[in-house]
């Protein structure tokens, strides 16, 4: 049977460049980058190799990367860590955050975090689309805010936010301002200086690197207390014996999708098209959620009324088909999308919404599978509903 893995927003499959360019780093270049021999020298080589590769993904210098565990380390160092130890100065000074509601869980988990310790977080809303309004971030700053926190490219929608914008009303006002861009790099182009940013997160499995390794951009000037203490990697700023097979199959991943970003770029978002325009014909009632025109290529998500998503994924997935219901790391939760809730949706209308993510690795194959199978089987579940078969057959 012919799969389709449509679910490239919880990870990619890892390059074979990739891999190649890692497997000499788990046996004969075996050295810690800390060591001063010439096993030590050559993965520190290697490991500030692939910095200046990540760098030249997002416009940086290689001094401002600074290698994590992830995606969620580096979102949780950013807003915990990223303008001095919050947690252990709120009790000296008020302070304040600035973030929405539609932000990946490690920045919403770490700012419930910094409201634990006293420090006041403002959540702000998105529009139907899942924009946030830019000058909703000027009226929320306050003498005290020291953060401000907005994702690039959402997980769940794909909705690309005002991030340039937002970047100068952050400078004006001296606030620093960190952006998630894990689902953004590797897809459209990301340059930190003309995004304004002061820290941005990245994570290698998100294109086409291991999963277990990441960064965080950090721009020279900004101080960052460590989220982890122990030896001095990464200058300090980062304890621990860096996870060098990681670190280069990160900097391999990272050179790839450079040089690939306008093809990749454009053959995604025609077959990211091609399967939306299908569902639309061809689901009565399907929609569309967030933004068609302000979002990363790859990504749709998609509304049935009156089908079950997490039902319908696991009937899609026995059919060859693999997408998901929401955002990976939330898989299994009872309650709806927080980033559907945020843009409006109902609870059933949230509960009735997948996610089709597409990747390098994505054909017209797969998209014609998915044609075939999605609507077959929402059809299905709709028929054990009778107020589906009812608005099925209305006008």
């Amino acid at each position: 049977m012919h799969r389709a893995y449509l679910d490239h927003n919880a990870t990619t499959p890892v390059d074979p460049a990739v891999l190649a360019a890692m497997l000499p780093y788990f046996s004969a270049e075996c050295g810690n980058a800390s060591s001063i021999h010439s096993f030590g020298q050559s993965a520190r080589g290697a490991v500030e190799d692939a910095r200046e590769a990540v760098a030249d993904l997002i416009g940086a210098q290689p001094s401002e990367i600074v290698f994590t565990s992830g995606g969620t380390e580096a979102d949780n160092a950013a807003v915990i860590r990223g303008v001095g130890n919050l947690t252990a100065v709120a009790c000296q000074s008020p302070r304040h955050v600035i973030t929405t509601t539609v932000e990946h869980h490690a920045v919403l988990h770490s700012c419930r975090e910094l409201e634990r310790h006293g420090i006041a977080v403002t959540y702000l809303p998105v529009d139907r689309d899942g924009v946030v309004n830019p000058e909703d971030v000027r009226r929320a700053l306050r003498p005290e805010t020291v953060l401000i926190s907005v994702m690039h490219a959402n997980n769940e929608l794909g909705t690309l936010q005002p991030i340039a914008e937002i970047g100068r009303i952050a400078a004006e006002a001296g606030v620093r301002f960190h952006s998630d861009a894990v689902q953004s790099a590797g897809k459209v182009p990301v340059n930190v200086a003309q995004l304004g940013v002061d820290l941005l997160s990245l994570s290698a499995h998100k294109f086409y690197g291991p999963k277990g390794v990441g960064a965080l951009f950090v721009r020279k000037g900004v101080r960052l207390e460590p989220l982890l203490y122990g030896g001095t990697a990464e200058r300090g700023r980062r304890a621990g014996t860096e996870n060098v097979p990681g670190i280069v199959g990160m900097g391999k991943a990272a050179e790839l999708a450079r040089a690939r970003l306008s093809e990749d770029e454009a053959r995604m978002g025609a077959l990211r098209d091609r399967l939306e325009r299908g569902l639309l014909e061809r689901v009565p009632g399907a929609r569309v959620n967030g933004s068609t025109a302000l979002r990363i290529p790859n990504t749709t998500n998609v509304m049935f009324p009156f089908v079950e998503s997490e039902s319908l994924v696991i009937a899609l997935d026995l059919q060859g088909v693999a997408c998901s219901a929401g955002a990976a790391c939330s898989s299994g939760a009872v309650d709806a999308s927080h980033v559907l809730s945020a843009i409006g949706l109902s609870p059933a209308e949230a509960r009735g919404s997948i996610r089709v993510s597409l990747g390098r690795t994505s054909t017209h194959e797969d998209v014609d599978l998915a044609l075939d199978v999605i609507p077959a089987t929402v059809a299905r579940q709709r028929q054990l509903l009778p107020a589906a078969r009812t608005f099925v057959a209305s006008p």
